[in-house]
């Protein structure tokens, strides 16, 4: 799974940097770009992938072992204390192996994992996010998140009250679909610029940037692991 702290080389991540300033400087919006590895922990699918896997498991070792001769005629079968150990061993290690499938590979987790339950948690840490970094908390109430997830292939953007009333939820929906679509070519260096500078150009005709004024948040790109 890909980790957002190795996503971005440290090239990318000053051109982001240097993306953010340059939005900024047309707007009294304070931009904060996010990318996370995860919003969440989605064991579900560690459960669901060891308890097939136990079934499999248990349903090969009962067809491709026959029992002891006492029951089926074969002396060349199992006891039914081996049998018994053999077939407890195989759900045990099964299981064990699927929960670590299931932990360790992105596509397995996501298909194992309900769509819905991704948006909420995506949605969540974005919120939790937007009070973390503080970006609820400048004087003006310009706050701007740009916060992507790499697990859950899924993005959003907050905004605080000042950047809702002068911009509109219509245009963050806009520009968080352009983000997305641009996600989905595969680069992400550029599609979040791309955003910025989108965002920034908006707020720019909206939020205009007094003289003066002071940059409340940094500028770098947050990563999440």
């Amino acid at each position: 799974m890909q980790r957002a702290s190795t996503l971005f080389s440290a090239d990318q991540r000053q051109r982001i940097q240097e993306t953010v300033a340059q939005a900024e400087a047309n707007t009294s919006c304070e931009i904060v770009p996010v990318v996370a590895t995860a919003s969440g922990r989605y064991d579900r699918a560690e459960d669901v992938l060891g308890l097939w896997l136990a079934t499999i498991a248990a349903i090969l070792v009962w067809t491709l072992y026959p029992r002891a001769a006492e029951e089926t005629g074969d002396w060349a079968g199992m006891s039914f204390d081996t049998g018994l150990v053999a077939l407890v061993a195989s759900i045990v290690v099964a299981f064990l192996v699927g929960a670590v499938l299931g932990s360790q590979i992105g596509w397995l987790r996501r298909l194992f994992t309900p769509s819905d339950q991704m948006k909420d948690e995506v949605a969540a840490r974005a919120r939790q996010a937007f009070f973390d970094r503080r970006v609820h908390h400048t004087s003006g109430a310009t706050g701007l998140l740009i916060y992507v997830s790499l697990f859950e292939h899924r993005a959003a953007i907050l905004a605080d009250q000042e950047v809702l009333e002068k911009l509109g939820q219509a245009k963050l929906d806009e520009l968080c679909n352009q983000l997305t679509g641009a996600l989905h070519d595969g680069h992400p260096t550029e599609a979040i610029c791309a955003v910025i500078e989108a965002a920034g150009q908006q707020l720019g005709g909206v939020l205009p940037r007094a003289e003066g004024a002071a940059n409340e948040l940094p500028d770098a790109l947050v990563l999440i692991d």
